[in-house]
């Protein structure tokens, strides 16, 4: 199980990093890593990044029955 330590640990080995790698990396269950990304974010510690959809190809993912599904949300150090 990983602490607040190891995935500060990690986020600052690795840049940046979403949240289901940090899962599999830390072999740590993904609600706990959501959870210790929730409280580091509330101490202060690191920030959360979402893709714009400028990536989209059509121009439609507004009107997307997905919403925002495809945006991946990646986490670093502040």
């Amino acid at each position: 199980m990983a602490s607040l330590i190891d995935v500060r640990d990690m986020l600052a080995l690795q840049g940046r990093m979403e949240a289901a790698q940090l899962s599999v990396r830390l072999h740590t269950p993904r609600p706990l890593i959501d959870a210790i990304l929730s409280r580091l974010e509330a101490m202060g510690k690191v920030v959360r990044k979402t893709e714009d959809a400028d990536g989209c190809l059509s121009g439609s993912c507004k009107s997307c029955p997905e919403g925002k599904a495809c945006l991946r949300e990646w986490w670093s150090l502040r």
